[in-house]
């Protein structure tokens, strides 16, 4: 392997941003939160809270990498997982996962993985799910956006989705800080939607990431003992419906393979296969 300085990559700045939003809305779905980030903070890492790398062929930028949190290649063929994968073990592991496309993560990983160690857990396929058109099944009418003086009733049910989902509680660390930050955020944006009950939460999602062009819905939650009654094919229903209408033109989504029931409900509400990520969980 090369030594770092005689690869094409750099960190990018805000004199990179229109280029780098050419080459993230080209593929609006699955680059719909990497995109969402640089819409909205540009590239300076600071406003940004992660670095963006770019690979420069003949000096032109023709792929990027989200170094933040998670570690996103996009639009990254052969050369560029190369030169992006040698930037992040030169300085060392600092996300929490790779995600992204699945031929890109795999071969990142297929490089990091002697040096980052064991992971938690390997998704291997994630089918990407998006729609443009207004579902055909009937909506949930009592979904809706959650309030923020709802927070205390929906938390709980954000926890428990993300602890099933991804296998750890999301106090875990930081007490829960960042996470509960996060969720008040897209609470107060009306990015968070749920059917409550006598102060129950019967089913909630929310929209993660917001560009023109697209939104990704996430959290798609329904409690273990109301599960099997279509809760969430008429939840997923109104949130598809209200999103299209005042959100963005596509909306998408990824899910585990193996989570076949997920899978049909989401194909009952309009959604169809455009592609697979892969997703390593450290």
């Amino acid at each position: 392997m090369r030594m770092l300085g005689s690869m094409p990559v750099r960190v990018l700045d805000d004199r990179h941003r229109a280029e780098a939003l050419a080459i993230l809305d080209a593929d609006p779905v699955a680059n719909v939160f990497v995109a969402s980030r640089v819409h909205t903070a540009g590239l300076d890492p600071r406003r940004l809270g992660a670095q963006m790398w770019g690979y420069l062929r003949d000096g032109r930028l023709t792929s990027l990498c989200y170094s933040g949190a998670n570690l996103i290649p996009v639009a990254a063929g052969p050369e560029a997982v190369r030169a992006f994968a040698e930037r992040a073990r030169a300085q060392g592991r600092r996300c929490s996962s790779i995600v992204g496309p699945v031929d890109a993560v795999a071969e990142l990983w297929e490089i990091l993985s002697p040096y980052w160690g064991p992971p938690r857990a390997v998704r291997a396929r994630q089918p990407v799910m998006a729609t443009s058109t207004v579902p055909d099944v009937p909506a949930d009418p009592a979904v809706r956006r959650v309030t923020m003086e709802e927070f205390d009733i929906v938390y709980p049910a954000c926890v428990a989705m993300f602890t099933e989902e991804v296998g750890v509680s999301p106090h875990t660390g930081d007490g829960g800080v960042l996470y509960r930050a996060r969720v008040a955020e897209l609470i107060r944006d009306g990015r968070a939607f749920a059917r409550i009950e006598d102060g129950r939460v019967l089913f909630k999602a929310e929209i993660g990431a917001v560009t023109p062009l697209a939104c990704q819905v996430q959290g798609v939650w329904v409690p273990p003992d109301l599960r099997g009654e279509g809760r969430s094919v008429s939840g997923m229903s109104a949130v598809v419906r209200e999103a299209l209408r005042s959100v963005a033109p596509t909306v998408s989504l990824y899910v585990n393979d193996y989570n076949t029931r997920a899978r049909a409900a989401y194909r009952r509400v309009g959604f169809t296969e455009v592609g697979t990520f892969m997703s390593v969980l450290f």
